[in-house]
């Protein structure tokens, strides 16, 4: 098995470097990044003391673990949000099921999950009888032709204007080939819109979960985790227990890394805090919310001190967007 793996690295290896255009379309995207990420964070000793800062509320939230997870609990269930423990990836999925199944639910809408997608979700519920799409531009792309995400922040970095024109012709019915890329927008956006309005659960991740308050942050630019969170109405959040933080406090400082890292923004166009169900009286919003909280091995890594680094991190994809490797 592990020589087979190691065959088919190696060849996938081999075909990416000799394939110019994916070479061309990574050289000119990364190089963006960096760029932006640079003009956001022109002072080197303030950007120093932002990493401090985060580095420092990461560390203390994950020494008081236990407690925090129980405080945000605690909070959430006070808050009529439903919170559920998943040892496992194989867990976590079965929850997710259970609320569709208990909902008579067949189609679901995700936001950008990267716990989703260490769950295997869409081929565990495509097995289930579940339709579930996404919705984020680049992952709804790279869904269309059947691959994974390249990229953490940008799902499809690895797909030019005439490559993606290409799969909404071939993938989206009575589609015309066009590389507008305000007709290709469109396209996507009346095809999702039909998605939002006939689902029944919609799925996210969390960029962090205040225990303090049992609040849900999430982070974003396209309005899609919105639509997701608010138009059906049964919301489900996965996250892994390392987003959690301690105060509300805690979030302006990590939105200002995630956001100038991740896109060079000083913040993004949407961020969502959720901290309970519709209310009554309230126009709009889930009538449910579920969050489940994954461990699928973190525990074990807090334990070691060196392993325990990892669980800081804040899926910024910077590391990415540096790496010599990778670009």
């Amino acid at each position: 098995m592990e020589n087979n793996m190691e065959f088919d690295i190696t060849r996938n290896v081999s075909r990416a470097l000799k394939d110019k255009q994916l070479r061309k379309n990574f050289r000119f995207a990364m190089g963006n990044f960096i760029l932006k990420r640079q003009q956001v964070f022109s002072d080197k000793n303030e950007t120093e003391g932002l990493r401090e800062l985060g580095n420092t509320i990461k560390k203390r939230a994950l020494s008081k673990q236990p407690r925090v997870l129980q405080q945000l609990e605690e909070k959430c269930t006070r808050n009529g949000i439903q919170v559920h423990w998943a040892e496992t990836t194989t867990e976590a999925n079965q929850h997710v099921l259970r609320i569709m199944k208990a909902h008579g639910a067949t189609r679901l809408v995700k936001g950008k999950s990267m716990v989703s997608e260490e769950m295997e979700l869409n081929e565990f519920l495509h097995q289930n009888g579940v339709e579930a799409t996404e919705t984020d531009l680049g992952e709804f792309i790279i869904q269309l032709n059947s691959e994974k995400p390249s990229h953490i922040i940008v799902p499809a970095i690895h797909k030019n204007k005439g490559q993606i024109a290409q799969i909404f012709h071939e993938k989206l019915p009575n589609t015309p080939y066009t590389e507008d890329v305000e007709k290709l927008n469109a396209i996507a956006r009346k095809t999702l819109r039909q998605k939002f309005f006939e689902a029944q659960v919609g799925l996210s991740g969390v960029n962090f979960a205040v225990a303090e308050t049992g609040t849900l942050c999430l982070v974003e630019n396209e309005g899609n985790g919105r639509m997701c969170t608010t138009v059906p109405p049964v919301h489900v959040a996965v996250m892994g227990l390392e987003k959690v933080v301690e105060k509300l406090s805690d979030v302006p400082p990590l939105l200002r890394l995630l956001t100038g890292s991740a896109t060079g923004q000083l913040i993004t166009t949407y961020v969502n805090m959720i901290t309970s169900p519709r209310k009554n009286g309230e126009k709009d919003g889930p009538k449910e919310v579920h969050l489940i909280i994954l461990d699928n091995g973190r525990s074990e890594i807090m334990t070691d001190p060196e392993l325990q680094q990892t669980l800081h991190c804040i899926r910024c994809g910077t590391c990415l967007n540096h790496c010599p490797v990778y670009t």
